[in-house]
């Protein structure tokens, strides 16, 4: 069985989370993002991270470690073996610091999957996640200055979202990409 890692990548606000949790109500396996940040309003689902101390973290054996905003982020070391020994597909997120240290090690069994998102989009949706517009303009600076919105020329796989795409169509194509296909419900498979 040839097993494969794929990060979701893309800034602040480009769905990744979202993705990620629909991915996991599939049963697609998720590899959590270890991080010594204190849960807040916003990405602090226990799914997702697994919130330590900084002492606790510097005692891991990570094969992924990256800093945002003072706080570290990584990826065990064990989790990553254990998803490619147990699981066919297993799934992460990470931004462009964590690509390129897991691209070196893992090679032809990791891609990456970019949630390109317009500007317009963005703000949208950081809006209704509740940023103030200290925040928004904040992550597209951050966004920019760290040129997270040209992850898509080093990316495995571009998927493109409007604020008109429909949701379902964005986890299609994902599915697509890992080669997996979803069962119509009863009602459509007629």
């Amino acid at each position: 069985m040839t097993s494969k890692i794929y990060a979701l990548l893309g800034p602040h606000a480009s769905g990744k989370t979202v993705l990620a949790g629909k991915l996991m109500q599939l049963g697609i396996h998720y590899i959590p993002m270890y991080t010594t940040r204190t849960p807040g309003k916003i990405d602090s689902d226990e799914r997702f991270y697994r919130f330590v101390s900084k002492a606790e973290f510097f005692k891991q054996d990570f094969v992924v470690r990256v800093t945002y905003k003072g706080d570290y982020y990584g990826i065990l070391k064990k989790d990553v073996l254990s998803a490619l020994q147990e699981h066919k597909i297993s799934l992460l997120l990470l931004d462009a610091n964590g690509v390129k240290q897991l691209r070196h090690l893992l090679k032809e069994n990791f891609e990456t999957i970019f949630l390109m998102v317009d500007y317009v989009t963005l703000v949208e949706r950081m809006i209704r996640l509740g940023h103030k517009n200290k925040e928004i303009k904040y992550h597209l600076e951050y966004a920019e200055n760290n040129n997270e919105f040209e992850g898509w020329k080093d990316a495995s796989h571009v998927v493109k979202i409007k604020s008109t795409t429909d949701p379902r169509t964005v986890l299609d194509q994902v599915l697509a990409i890992m080669g997996l296909m979803q069962f119509l419900p009863p009602e459509k498979a007629r």
